[in-house]
């Protein structure tokens, strides 16, 4: 009986640290398994994806930030249209086309285990990425300065490095609150890209904007503004005057060109001040996110340190 006894016993023991280690392996699954809320909707992945592909600049930021290399970019067809600051932190990738229309057979044959794709873009191939491989949609063309920190978190967390990409946007922001405090300018400074087919402002509800605000820039443009790429005519140039003018220029010659030949040109307190400059587009203008906002800061500061 006493036998019987300790065998029941010993096979209770077996059952008790059966199903515990079943359950210490059901909690480490679903403690593994993220979920996400994208443009899509609830976007949910349980690995930690290494081939990754991404179809727009300021993923291919996120991902540098936190060390982590894509395989596969939309980069327009030029690797040198991501910026020096975020190609250095990562490996070479292959390229799947433009952003605009990126080859879906490029995508395929690279066989992701992530693709990341920009919600006004690519909405319309979302189901053929989605056969591809699980497809995270998130906002990044026209994107504000705070919505693409949010999207970075998003991208940490997919990729399974949420600590190491939340203890990157600290960084960030203590690094851009030091960049703050070095600029006492009470000047107006305004950004705008330019070709050979316009002008176009970016007000503060664009990304290059809103990292000047975030800097403590004051903006010439009025504030109600919702609006993040103005259409400007050199009527709306004249009456807008910023102090600073910083011009990512698309083409050359471009309109601003055509423009001089005006004498009212000359009114223009940046042409009168000499603080008419021209700065990168592809940094203040394709390429958003923390790498790229930290640059800016830096070449702002350089731009204002030879004034």
């Amino acid at each position: 009986m006493k036998n019987n006894s300790r065998f029941l016993s010993l096979n209770g023991l077996v059952v008790i640290f059966t199903s515990l280690f079943f359950s210490l392996l059901s909690f480490s699954s679903s403690a593994s398994s993220r979920v996400i809320q994208d443009e899509q909707g609830q976007f949910e992945i349980a690995t930690t994806p290494q081939r990754i592909v991404v179809l727009e600049f300021s993923f291919v930021d996120a991902l540098a930030a936190v060390g982590v290399s894509p395989v596969g970019v939309a980069d327009d067809n030029d690797a040198s249209r991501v910026i020096p600051a975020v190609r250095e932190l990562i490996q070479p990738w292959k390229s799947v086309g433009m952003r605009s229309q990126p080859s879906l057979e490029a995508i395929a044959v690279l066989k992701p285990e992530l693709i990341i794709a920009d919600a006004e873009r690519h909405r319309t191939v979302y189901q053929d990425l989605q056969r591809i491989a699980p497809t995270l949609l998130l906002k990044s063309r026209g994107e504000t300065y705070q919505e693409n920190l949010k999207s970075a978190l998003k991208i940490g967390i997919a990729v399974d490095r949420q600590s190491e990409m939340e203890l990157r946007i600290q960084q960030h922001q203590q690094a851009m609150a030091d960049f703050k405090s070095h600029f006492s300018l009470k000047e107006t400074i305004q950004f705008a890209v330019v070709s050979d087919k316009g002008m176009w402002l970016h007000s503060p509800a664009s990304y290059a904007g809103g990292v000047l605000t975030a800097l403590g820039i004051a903006s010439p443009l009025v504030a109600s503004t919702e609006k993040a790429y103005l259409p400007t005519s050199f009527e709306l140039l004249l009456k807008t005057n910023p102090d600073w003018l910083l011009l990512g220029a698309y083409s050359h010659p471009n309109i601003v060109d055509d423009w001089r030949k005006n004498s009212l040109f000359n009114a223009l307190t940046s042409e009168k001040k000499k603080q008419l400059v021209e700065v990168s587009p592809e940094l203040w203008s394709l390429n958003r996110g923390m790498l790229a906002a930290e640059q800016i800061a830096r070449n702002l500061e350089q731009i204002l340190d030879r004034s």
